[in-house]
């Protein structure tokens, strides 16, 4: 029983050592993800002003269908990027929230690259 402590209080460890090294701006936002198990959510957060430009998740109604797995996230990832294209954003800084870039976390980032965000 003491790992899943440990585990999520390692997670929030990387969290805030990425987040003093990165913040968003207005013409450059901070894309950020969190992962459940049953949904991924993410978010273009613009740090300057403290507002969510643009979001995406997996349980809005239309896109449910996603599942959360790597092979279908890298559809959301590309939902999010025609998002911030349609906001005239070309380049994202890309907050991995603590999480390991690999699986889920990966297929989003190049999901948004596949939609033609620099991230």
């Amino acid at each position: 029983m003491k790992k899943l402590p440990d585990k999520i209080a390692r997670r929030k460890r990387r969290k805030l050592r990425v987040r003093q090294k990165i913040s968003g701006t207005t013409t450059r936002p901070r894309v950020t993800v969190y992962m459940s198990n049953r949904h991924a959510y993410m978010q273009a957060i613009d740090d300057s002003g403290g507002r969510t430009i643009a979001a995406a998740s997996n349980c809005e109604k239309d896109l449910k269908q996603i599942r959360n797995d790597a092979a279908h996230l890298l559809e959301l990832g590309q939902v999010m990027g025609e998002r911030l294209k349609k906001l005239e954003i070309k380049s994202v800084v890309f907050d991995r929230n603590g999480y390991l870039y690999h699986g889920r976390v990966k297929a989003l980032a190049d999901g948004i690259r596949k939609a033609g965000v620099q991230c």
